[in-house]
């Protein structure tokens, strides 16, 4: 089929159609009469030669190309934003730009409010997103990034496309506040006798920091695993486990005063967090001044510049 033949208005349609799961929701949220976007997703039927959305009792649900679709919607629609809304100059202050961002909830909790408060200040009326990290986007970066501005993730995980480093972050050890096993200090036996909350800096990767332990002849007791770096201190409380995570980060975490902060009783070598993005990008002028939104970001946080440790 030639894109020619292909009516792209019907895009807008799809995606409200198939979030919603409604013909009478999503011709209210679109600002159109029923019968007309009723008339649309019969054309999206025939189009795709599938029901689409499929009665089930009283409500609708997808069918499996449906749920394909809807992922793959915004994507596209993205995509077209990028390409309709492109200025030979850009002006931030008018821009209704979208800036979409993968990241850990660790990039978010350290770097996501700053971000946000410059974006305010300098482009009020753009929006920033942040995705949670997946598989697929850190094995198959650069092209996962196409179609969003870029990853958060420290080196060791990608290797291809373009990047720059924004700050460099320790690891400690934290415990629960109310634990009476660990003392002022950390002593090397207990690595391997204490329980540990074990973290997930992607969707199968464990922590340089805990790689680094086993390295070194350490067995740990894993008690708990997580994919998200908030929760520990919930997975610590009322207990004697241990876990590795980051300073800026366990910093905010006992200021709540749930967790005491130990230096690791051996060196770990620290993480240099950076943003990725697709090459397609590199002069791209909106996704320039975003990359230097999040250096002026890394500033106002108070965050540990790439190259000291």
């Amino acid at each position: 089929m030639q894109l020619h033949n292909i009516d792209f208005n019907l895009l807008l349609p799809l995606r409200v159609l198939l979030e919603e799961r409604s013909v009478s929701r999503a011709a209210e949220r679109m600002h159109m009469s029923q019968p007309a976007l009723s008339a649309s997703l019969a054309r999206l039927r025939r189009h795709f030669n599938d029901e689409l959305l499929e009665r089930r009792g009283n409500a609708y649900t997808l069918t499996p190309l449906a749920a394909q679709l809807l992922e793959r919607s915004y994507s596209a629609l993205a995509g077209l934003e990028r390409i309709f809304l492109a200025q030979a100059e850009f002006d931030p202050t008018t821009t209704t730009r979208e800036f979409t961002v993968v990241s850990s909830d660790y990039g978010i909790s350290v770097l996501g409010g700053p971000l946000a408060t410059v974006l305010t200040q300098e482009a009020p009326r753009a929006r920033l997103r942040f995705h949670p990290i997946t598989t697929a986007a850190v094995n198959n970066a650069p092209d996962s990034l196409r179609d969003l501005d870029g990853l958060l993730m420290p080196h060791g995980f990608i290797t291809d496309g373009s990047h720059e480093d924004l700050f460099a972050d320790r690891w400690v050890c934290v415990v629960a506040a109310d634990n009476t096993v660990v003392g002022d200090r950390l002593e090397l036996e207990q690595l391997s006798t204490l329980p540990w909350v074990y973290t997930l800096s992607g969707p199968s990767e464990y922590t340089p920091a805990a790689k680094h332990m086993q390295l070194l002849g350490v067995e740990p007791r894993v008690d708990v695993v997580t994919g998200s770096f908030l929760v520990v201190p919930a997975l610590l409380r009322g207990s004697d486990r241990i876990a590795l995570v980051q300073e800026s980060l366990a910093t905010q975490m006992g200021a709540g005063g749930g967790v005491r902060i130990l230096e690791a009783p051996f060196d770990v070598v620290p993480l240099v967090e950076a943003f990725w993005w697709n090459p397609v990008y590199d002069r791209d002028p909106e996704h320039q001044w975003f990359r230097s939104k999040l250096h002026e970001a890394v500033t106002r946080a108070g965050l540990r510049p790439p190259r000291e440790t």
